[in-house]
C-alpha cells in the first residue's frame, strides 16, 4: 500500500515539473515575441494561459485530495503543502507572461518593433533560468540551485530598477512613444514578478529541506 502512495506523489511532481516547464516556456516565448518583433510567439504565448490555469487547478486538487484521503506522513504532507505553493507561482508566472503578451501586442501593433531594448533580454534570461532551476531544485531537493534563484533574483531586480530609472526620462529613450515606454516599464516589471515567484518556490524548497 504504501508503493501506491509513492506513485501518487511521483505523479504529483512530474505534474508539477509539466507546470514548471510550461511556465518557463510561456515566459519565454512572451519576451522573445517582442524582442525578436515575431508576432506569432506573441499569440502562442497568450493562448497558453487557460492550459497552466487548468493544470495548476488539476495539482491543486490532487494534493487536497492526497490529504484528506492518504493521512501522509509528515515529510509527505511538507512536501504536498510545498507542491502547493509552488504550483500557484508557477500559475502566476503564467499570468505575468499572459500580461508581457498583451503589451507586446499593443507596443508591435502601434509602433512596430521595440527600437530600444535596454536589458530586457538578459532579465529574460536570468528570469528563465530562475524558473528552471526552481523546477530542479525542487525535484532534485538542491539547495545550492535554490540559493542560485536568490542571487539571480537580485540581479533581476536591480536591471528592473534600472529600467525603471531609465523609461521615466523622455529624452533617454527618444525612439520610443509614451505608450511604449509605459508598456515596456510594466513589461521589465512583470518580468521581475516572476524572477520574485521562482524566488518564492526557492524559498519553500529550503524551508522543506531544513526541516528534514
Amino acid at each position: 500500500m504504501k508503493r501506491y502512495f509513492h506513485e501518487e506523489l511521483n505523479d504529483l511532481k512530474n505534474k508539477l515539473i509539466l507546470l514548471g516547464e510550461k511556465s518557463n516556456e510561456i515566459a519565454r516565448l512572451a519576451v522573445d515575441g517582442l524582442l525578436e518583433d515575431d508576432l506569432a510567439k506573441v499569440h502562442r504565448a497568450a493562448g497558453m494561459d487557460d492550459y497552466i490555469d487548468d493544470l495548476e487547478r488539476e495539482i491543486s486538487y490532487a494534493c487536497m485530495r492526497y490529504i484528506s484521503l492518504r493521512s501522509p506522513l509528515s515529510s509527505d504532507l511538507r512536501l504536498i503543502f510545498v507542491a502547493l505553493k509552488a504550483c500557484r507561482d508557477f500559475e502566476r508566472i503564467g499570468d505575468e507572461a499572459h500580461s508581457i503578451s498583451q503589451r507586446s501586442s499593443s507596443i508591435m501593433t502601434s509602433d512596430g518593433k521595440l527600437h530600444q531594448q535596454f536589458k530586457l533580454r538578459e532579465m529574460s534570461d536570468l528570469c528563465c533560468q530562475s524558473i528552471k532551476e526552481a523546477v530542479t531544485c525542487f525535484v532534485e531537493e538542491d539547495l545550492d540551485k535554490a540559493f542560485s534563484i536568490l542571487k539571480k533574483d537580485r540581479e533581476i531586480d536591480a536591471i528592473n530598477k534600472a529600467h525603471f530609472e531609465q523609461l521615466s526620462d523622455p529624452s533617454a529613450c527618444e525612439k520610443l512613444s509614451d505608450l511604449t515606454r509605459f508598456n515596456t516599464v510594466l513589461i521589465s516589471k512583470s518580468i521581475e514578478r516572476m524572477g520574485d515567484h521562482a524566488k518564492n518556490i526557492a524559498r519553500e524548497v529550503i524551508f522543506l529541506l531544513s526541516k528534514d
